[in-house]
């Protein structure tokens, strides 16, 4: 009982101390945000959208993510788009007071057109304390201007093109270790969570191919630093909360703890090059030393954080929608049999043992429509944040500098505007010319958008060419409405909460 007490109580202080702290950042913000408007705009007072003050962050916040624990993030948006009356209005989330445009497609072309103009990147604190590279850009126009340049040439379509037979004979080899002996047989029901199955799966390829270290080779390494990463993805959006115990501090900790790693690995491929020795150049590792050489902003530090970032970003969404594709796939038989016969024709047209390569990719267009179908109605990333790097007007409402700006792809891909009936899984809306631009954004948009787009597209359907065509499944878990259902939740990435068990057997191949 003194345990619980202590622990009410200290949630109550931390509560109280961010109240104050949000009272005198809203209170400095309201004294720069009521003088008179630019001459532009005639001199007019400065107006700011409707909606809540700085000082309902707790509320807010609550109802954000209350809204992603019920499986409809896009409720948050929806809810106060009527309340105001208006598609832009002003919130506070996560302790920050901000803007809402995003949510419409005219919304997220500006915000995504003007990057580097009006707007540049912005990430919660708890994003900008894990990863120190991002909370050494922030601000820092020659870093930002670093990145922009860095990751286009380490994930360009040449690079990543040659990746596509590494992929594919890492997931048939992952498939036989630890797919396999899950097989179902008339003597042995045995059920297999796919979830934590395909995130170790894709952490593996993706550290493999951006820093040869083999989950084959070095399986315990592997799992070391899986579990890391998994504590870093609880903690992404978490409260920034640095007290022992609470999710964000274990992020921190697990994050130091794989930088060291990777430190290691980065200091040894350093010896082996300088050595003239023989080096995996395909990974991406060795081309942050090779381009470390043309420049010296480029140290240890830099690579090792940017070596850190590449992985997290490689992994940690991909597990998610490859987990969300098979519920899918499970509860729509007719999707199935159609993504199979696609990926059976591409298999017929290859040579035995022959790996798949960029034209077998572009004839999987049904498979990846279902994959575009899932993104949207589980996006992968329900909310983006931008800041104003000047004050600037939209849509007849003033936008001071410095205020944060929030997109939802959440409620975009839930607008009946765009997708009527949105609700309803359909992979056809994305067949023919698809959404219309700025309705469809898992991967951003403009200037920002996601680097690694191509990777996840290869790494996804390379999965799905060997998944379907190996199994078939069931889903273990019933759907009726009962204490068992398995829900999808947003926390605040889209998850299953029992991590999708399945029965599988082999796939009768003609």
């Amino acid at each position: 009982m003194i345990v619980f007490l202590s622990s009410i109580l200290l949630v109550v202080l931390i509560f109280v101390s961010l109240y104050a702290l949000n009272l005198f950042s809203f209170l400095s913000r309201k004294n720069t945000t009521t003088a008179t408007g630019s001459s532009a705009n005639g001199g007019n007072k400065q107006q700011l959208p409707p909606g809540s003050s700085g000082l309902s962050f707790i509320s807010e916040t609550i109802d954000y993510f209350k809204a992603g624990l019920d499986g409809v993030p896009e409720r948050y948006f929806f809810d106060r788009v009527q309340k105001y009356s208006s598609q832009v209005f002003k919130t506070s989330l996560f302790g920050e007071s901000v803007i809402v445009i995003g949510g419409t497609a005219s919304g997220n072309k500006f915000l995504f057109s003007n990057e580097y103009k009006l707007v540049e990147s912005w990430y919660p604190k708890s994003v900008i304390e894990i990863f120190p590279l991002n909370k050494r850009s922030s601000g820092n126009q020659a870093a930002q201007k670093r990145l922009r340049k860095l990751y286009p040439q380490l994930l360009n379509m040449d690079t990543v093109r040659n990746y596509i037979g590494i992929m594919d004979s890492m997931t048939v080899r992952y498939f036989e270790l630890h797919w396999d002996k899950n097989i179902n047989t008339d003597e042995m029901m045995i059920t297999t969570t796919v979830y934590p199955l395909v995130k170790k799966q894709s952490f593996s390829i993706a550290t493999f191919l951006l820093s040869s270290i083999d989950y084959q080779h070095e399986p315990h390494r592997i799992h070391e630093l899986y579990e890391l990463f998994c504590d870093v993805h609880k903690g992404i959006l978490s409260l920034p909360i640095n007290f022992p115990g609470t999710q964000f501090n274990r992020a921190i900790k697990s994050n130091k703890l794989i930088r060291k790693e990777i430190e290691k690995v980065f200091r040894q491929r350093k010896i082996e090059i300088q050595s003239a020795a023989k080096v995996p150049m395909q990974d991406m590792l060795s081309r942050l030393i090779t381009l470390s050489e043309e420049d010296s902003g480029m140290d240890e530090t830099f690579i090792v954080d940017a070596l850190t970032g590449l992985i997290f970003g490689a992994s940690a969404s991909t597990g998610d929608v490859i987990t969300l594709v098979m519920k899918y796939l499970a509860d729509f038989p007719d999707v199935y049999n159609q993504v199979l016969e696609e990926q059976t024709a591409v298999a017929c047209a290859k040579g035995t043992g022959e790996l798949l390569n960029w034209n077998d990719i572009q004839k999987m267009k049904y498979s990846w429509s279902v994959v575009r179908e899932v993104m949207r109605v589980a996006a992968p990333t329900p909310i983006g944040f931008k800041k104003a790097s000047t004050d600037f007007w939209y849509d007849g409402y003033f936008v001071p500098k410095g205020w944060k700006l929030c997109l939802s792809s959440a409620a975009t891909h839930k607008n009946p505007d765009y997708f009527p009936d949105p609700e309803k899984f359909d992979p056809s809306r994305f067949q023919g010319d698809g959404p219309a631009p700025y309705t469809f954004i898992p991967f951003g948009g403009g200037p920002s958008l996601c680097p690694g787009k191509e990777f996840v597209r290869l790494e996804i359907l390379v999965f799905l060419h060997h998944v379907v065509r190996r199994y078939k499944w069931d889903r273990a878990l019933p759907t009726d409405d009962d204490a068992e259902q398995e829900k999808l939740v947003f926390k605040p990435f889209p998850r299953l909460t029992k991590g999708l068990p399945i029965y599988i057997r082999p796939q009768q191949r003609s």
